[in-house]
């Protein structure tokens, strides 16, 4: 994996997103390959947050600014001047989608237009990665895995709004990216990812945070939708990705594409299933109880098919989800009493790196 990071030593790196949950794993990730990364993004969306907990803040270069703010971001991007851009800040919430729509597609969708315009109006950007989500696909409900070629149209205004986002990209591509003969002036690619799970996860209305949360006052884990099935990945999974895709293409254009990035078919569980592997791990006599609550509309079941990731860059899963659950237990364990969450961050990243 030395690869990755003599790739990406010295590079200059621009994050959207980095005060988030992945984002201050890929901010940790990149610092540790010696990359020079600019952070733009809101005040950490969580409190606790795993930004401020991991102080993220001493490894980047932290701008705190709206992505619908054009003047702040293309201020803040000018000045970094980077190779590399990754696209990763969201409203990533299904339910807070319900309960403001107008901000979900503003951040969503205006901060994808913002964040393309101002690599268009640069000349010092090499690779340009958008991530999006699994659930951009048009949802069949069906038992196979979403392909990168079917049906864009997320249901709820989240996934809605992440279609937009990669039929943004797409048209940006085509448009101010792609030469007369078709061929990329910028390489472009957007990653549709699964559900990450991982240390230092703080959101609302996500079901190992959830978990820990009520691991920590002693209580009964409450599980609103047992039976939905979703594919569960580390987060160190797609992030690893994303870096290989970006490092790809910044290479050899050819590798600019729409990917998806999700775990194996055995690793796609319903939710039940995945409390159930929490507390078998953490032990202390945990359990869970089923309150189903009606709730917003929300997919039962959804699975990508990765063979395109694979097949192109011989990528594949490092870890399943039993490894994933002891890393979670393990990082949140060390948070609960008090230790060194920086240095169990940096163990995972080199655990995970050599597996």
């Amino acid at each position: 994996m030395e690869n990755i990071y003599e790739f990406y030593k010295g590079k200059r790196v621009f994050l959207t997103g980095h005060t988030g949950f992945k984002g201050s794993w890929m901010c940790k990730v990149l610092a540790n390959a010696g990359a020079i990364v600019t952070g733009y993004s809101l005040e950490a969306p969580t409190e606790p947050s795993l930004f401020k907990i991991a102080n993220i803040e001493g490894d980047v270069h932290s701008v705190i600014g709206d992505i619908r703010d054009m003047a702040a971001l293309k201020k803040a991007f000018n000045e970094a001047q980077p190779e590399i851009v990754l696209h990763l800040a969201a409203q990533p919430i299904v339910r807070d989608s319900y309960k403001d729509p107008a901000y979900t597609y503003g951040t969503n969708v205006m901060g994808t237009v913002n964040i393309l315009e101002c690599v268009r109006q640069s000349n010092c950007v090499k690779s340009f990665l958008n991530v999006t989500t699994d659930k951009v696909y048009f949802n069949k409900e069906w038992s196979w895995g979403y392909r990168e070629n079917e049906e864009l149209d997320g249901y709820d205004p989240y996934s809605n709004s992440k279609s937009c986002s990669e039929l943004v990209t797409h048209s940006y591509k085509r448009s101010f990216f792609t030469d007369k003969d078709g061929l990329p002036i910028i390489p472009i690619s957007t990653a549709r990812a699964g559900n990450v799970i991982g240390g230092g996860d703080f959101a609302t209305d996500r079901i190992i945070p959830d978990s820990i949360r009520a691991a920590a006052k002693h209580e009964d884990i409450v599980v609103r939708n047992p039976y939905s099935t979703r594919p569960y990945q580390h987060v160190l999974e797609p992030l690893y990705a994303y870096l290989v895709i970006v490092m790809k293409q910044y290479d050899d254009s050819k590798y600019a594409d729409y990917y998806n990035v999700g775990p194996d078919d055995v690793d796609c569980f319903q939710t039940g299933a995945l409390v159930d592997l929490f507390v078998s791990k953490w032990g202390e006599g945990m359990k869970w109880v089923n309150k189903y609550d009606g709730g917003p509309h929300e997919a039962n079941f959804l699975k990508l098919d990765c063979s395109k990731l694979k097949a192109t860059f011989g990528w594949t899963p490092r870890w399943n989800l039993d490894e994933a659950m002891e890393k979670i237990v393990e990082w949140s364990k060390i948070w609960l009493a008090g230790g060194d969450v920086r240095a169990c961050m940096d163990k995972q990243i080199a655990e995970f790196l050599n597996a």
